[in-house]
């Protein structure tokens, strides 16, 4: 009796594991982490296994921070890749990849089975890697030494992001972040390879000379910017003082004038002259009063 109870008991037990094998459906991928310099090829692999009998429905969707859409919808490549990838087996094969496909794309397989629908997946992330792009530098043309000047260096097409090197006159400058290397090295500016940015904080006559910046993220060739010429000049104190002393005496001459003038009289004839001008009264004479009075009558 023991025996025939365990026997229905055994058999339904057999028979979930066979159903669990059959039903079940397990994706992986080869590479999760996919990495391809723009306009070369891309593989984003997805392989799945079913159960036998199982035909299973494979979907991928691409997965921005703004919005998922679908790039392989009902057996057909769909939205950006549309007639520039094609599907090997459940994985896709991009031919050029451009910069905005850099994204996390998701292989989703399904299939309905008898205890509803079953569905497995893999995520997996594309880099593009794009060449840095000739940067624009902000060189000042002049300075005055002895003030603070910063020059500036930037591009934003590059990925991943590019790294910056100055020149002076041909010359790479060593890098300085402002740390004690500074003082050994006796070095009078700091220099950011991440910014960009080359900063004098007491610029110098010797800082005279021709800049240029240079962009690389070792994808392609680094790129550089047009050479801009910086010339850098002594206060000249003499010069600031002689335009002082004309200034005071243009002024001392003016005054002069005025006083000159005042004193031979040409400001209080023309003011008199003004002044009888003013006091002067229009009396009707006896003859315009007569003519008045008759045409009045």
């Amino acid at each position: 009796m023991a025996s025939r109870s365990l026997l229905p008991l055994l058999l339904g037990t057999l028979g979930a594991l066979c159903y669990h094998k059959a039903y079940g459906i397990s994706v992986k991928t080869d590479n999760q982490h996919v990495t391809a310099k723009e306009f070369q090829e891309a593989m984003l692999s997805c392989k799945y296994s079913a159960g036998k009998g199982i035909i299973p429905r494979v979907e991928w969707k691409k997965l921005t921070t703004r919005d998922v859409s679908f790039v392989y919808y009902k057996g057909d490549l769909v939205g950006d890749l549309k007639g520039r990838a094609e599907m090997i087996d459940s994985s896709i094969r991009i031919r050029n990849v451009t910069r905005k496909d850099s994204a996390r794309y998701r292989c989703e397989v399904s299939a309905p089975t008898e205890r509803g629908q079953n569905l497995a997946e893999t995520i997996i992330t594309l880099t593009v890697l794009v060449a840095s792009a000739a940067p624009s530098c902000e060189v000042p043309s002049s300075a005055m030494s002895g003030t603070v000047v910063q020059l500036r260096c930037k591009e934003n097409e590059g990925s991943p992001a590019s790294e910056y090197k100055w020149y002076r006159n041909g010359v790479a400058l060593l890098e300085n972040t402002g740390t004690g290397s500074a003082k050994i090295r006796n070095i009078s500016y700091t220099m950011n390879k991440k910014t960009g940015t080359l900063l004098f904080n007491t610029v110098s006559k010797k800082d005279t000379g021709e800049y240029y910046c240079e962009a690389s993220n070792g994808i392609g060739l680094p790129q550089k910017c047009s050479v801009k010429r910086m010339q850098v000049d002594d206060l000249n104190i003499g010069g600031i003082i002689a335009a002082v002393v004309v200034v005071a005496l243009v002024m001392a001459f003016c005054g002069l004038g005025v006083f000159y003038a005042h004193k031979k009289g040409y400001f209080s004839k023309e003011s008199s002259s003004q002044k009888k001008s003013s006091d002067y009264k229009y009396t009707p004479s006896e003859k315009d009063f007569k003519h008045t009075k008759s045409f009045v009558i």
